[in-house]
């Protein structure tokens, strides 16, 4: 299965997350298939930026978003 999720990345106590989709079969940080984005909670106000058009397109074949790529996805289409 498809899922279209979180990849943690920067240094410790100051994460950054790519969005990226990837077989739900591979570990979080490992191999993925496209990244579509990106989410960095550290700054204020957190700064989200994801290609809609890409998102819309792996959803449509199936892709999955996890709850938390849910929520951003949603926040990311009303900007």
């Amino acid at each position: 299965m498809v899922k279209i999720r979180l990849r943690r990345m920067g240094a410790k106590k100051a994460p950054f997350y790519r969005v990226v989709v990837a077989d739900s079969r591979y570990p979080r940080d490992g191999r993925f298939i496209e990244e579509i984005g990106y989410y960095d909670p550290t700054k204020e106000p957190s700064v989200i930026s994801v290609d809609m058009d890409k998102a819309n397109q792996w959803i449509k074949n199936g892709a999955q978003p996890t709850d938390t790529v849910k929520k951003l996805l949603k926040i990311a289409d009303e900007k």
